[in-house]
């Protein structure tokens, strides 16, 4: 894009010659004859941002001189991002990040001025005096960075939950594009939102109906979940934290109450966790990363599945209470150097960064059917009624020979559209087809539904799951993928259930596209 090709879309080979006011810019064209003046919004080192009477222009700075008091140094230019929300991401996701980008790229990582509630670093390449880029973390949480983005206090957001309609209808007020789109945001990590209490409570698991009915203070006493006669001291987050909202989002949609008044409310998770493991009586809820001091309670659904937030079931979303942790731009040109770090954010290299500290990677793993017998015991137990023993016999000899990728794919509740992990799984299985880099002949998608309907209708809904999703990761290839990769698609309705069908959650996780490949 160059400059003249810009201002002539804006000003049809108009010249500007509006007086320039303090701190505003003039962009002159080399040869003279177009001149813009307005206020900078930015410099990425390649391309200014400005704001003209025209609106908002991005210009190229190869082809423009600057003057003005507010035109940036372009010989010691340092590239600055700013990021606001989720202060878990902040102290810990981020700057893990960070540091593997600077070791891969050969430069190395300082802290910078921070005010209180901020974190900065710097990163600096040898023999150079001023750092290249300087990166900026507002610790606070994903609605307060939503708040900051509209209100151009920050450039990117890090959010532990989706969007909502409120915050995406203000991003676009300002200008800042549908962050719905699937290329507005990035899935650097995976959590999981785990009840929690102290390692000698002697409570062995909990339903998430019993979960949803503890937060919303109808169930307030141990006894009624098996446990000793006494009051349920629950501990939460901060109201206004993606942790939880997301508790909201997950647990309850349904529930007619707000969690009680007297719940000890956290900033931070770790004080949090402290708290439960210290209180005998004690119930949280908290990430799954940060609840090592305490004890997470598996999920139970009464019908003999009882599932736990390991590491694969996280990946897989097999455990029903996942978010992934999100970092949501704009619908602009960042600098170059931050355009970097994101690209290296989804890399092979960053996932095992993310593994490393503490949290959940996206690097896809292969589960032979062998581990899973857990499951396919469940399959023969608690399938649906309309599953006769030939269709299980026809499912297991299909799935045998192959292994299961930890790529798995859910759906928003009441909708075809995939859940916001499962869009982000999209769109890395069509990166690893493209680049070659798994070793398959064959790779099938197979749907399974929940038991509610006739198992003949559910089938069919499967396996038009099955087939949107394989036509997705296709639409999401720009290139091509290996001749000798066949994609496939396969159902088995409600043969395989991963919870009982009585709740939400539970037709929710049941209905999924696994990958199987050998």
């Amino acid at each position: 894009m160059t400059f003249l090709r810009v201002v002539a879309a804006a000003l049809f080979s108009a010249t500007i010659t509006t007086a320039v006011h303090a701190q505003d810019i003039a962009l002159t064209s080399h040869d003279g004859k177009i001149e813009v003046t307005g206020t900078l919004l930015g410099f990425d080192g390649e391309f200014y941002r400005i704001d003209t009477q025209f609106g908002e222009l991005t210009v190229d700075g190869s082809g423009v001189t600057c003057d003005g008091p507010g035109c940036p140094n372009l010989t010691d230019f340092v590239a600055e991002l700013r990021f606001s929300g989720s202060s878990v991401m902040a102290e810990k996701v981020m700057p893990a990040l960070l540091i593997g980008f600077a070791d891969q790229e050969g430069l190395s990582m300082k802290p910078g001025d921070s005010a209180p509630g901020t974190l900065t670093y710097e990163l600096y390449r040898d023999g150079r005096d001023t750092p290249l880029g300087r990166f900026f973390f507002n610790i606070g949480n994903t609605s307060k960075g939503f708040t900051d983005f509209t209100a151009d206090r920050a450039d990117i957001v890090m959010a532990l939950r989706e969007i909502r309609p409120g915050e995406q209808e203000a991003a676009e007020q300002a200008g800042l594009g549908d962050l719905t789109r699937t290329r507005r945001s990035r899935v650097v990590a995976l959590n999981a939102l785990v009840p929690i209490v102290a390692p000698d409570n002697p409570v062995p698991h909990i339903s998430p109906a019993d979960l949803a009915l503890v937060l919303s203070g109808a169930i307030d006493n141990w006894s009624a979940l098996g446990g000793p006669d006494a009051p349920i001291a629950l501990h939460l987050p901060d109201a206004q934290s993606g942790l939880a909202q997301g508790i909201e989002d997950h647990l309850l949609s349904t529930a007619t109450d707000e969690p009680p008044e007297h719940a000890q409310r956290y900033d931070r998770s770790s004080d949090l966790v402290l708290a439960v493991a210290n209180d005998p009586f004690a119930l949280g809820i908290a990430s799954q990363a940060e609840a090592d001091a305490a004890r997470a309670l598996p999920l139970t659904g009464g019908c003999g599945h009882v599932l736990r937030a390991t590491r694969q079931a996280i990946k897989t979303e097999d455990y029903p209470l996942t978010f992934p942790m999100f970092l949501y731009l704009p619908e602009r040109r960042l600098p170059r150097i931050a355009r970097q770090f994101l690209a290296y954010t989804q890399s092979t290299d960053a996932q095992m960064v993310i593994r490393s500290a503490g949290f959940v990677d996206q690097a896809p793993e292969r589960l032979g059917i062998g581990p899973q017998g857990h499951r396919l015991a469940n399959a023969v137990a608690s399938g649906g009624s309309g599953v006769g023993l030939e269709e299980l016999q026809r499912m297991i000899n299909t799935l045998r020979p192959m292994s299961r990728l930890s790529l798995s794919f859910r759906f928003e509740a009441g909708s075809s559209r995939p859940d916001a992990q499962s869009r982000s799984n999209i769109q890395q299985l069509a990166q690893l087809l493209e680049a070659g880099t798994l070793d398959v002949r064959q790779l099938v998608f197979v749907g399974f539904s929940d038991g509610d309907g006739a198992a003949a209708a559910n089938n069919r809904i499967a396996l038009l799951r099955a087939k949107t999703v394989r036509n997705a990761v296709l639409a999401a290839v720009e290139t091509a993928i290996p001749e000798r990769v066949s994609l496939e698609v396969d159902a088995f309705g409600e043969a395989m259930p991963m919870a009982c069908d009585d709740t939400s959650w539970g037709r929710k996780v049941n209905r999924r596209v696994e990958v199987w490949v050998r």
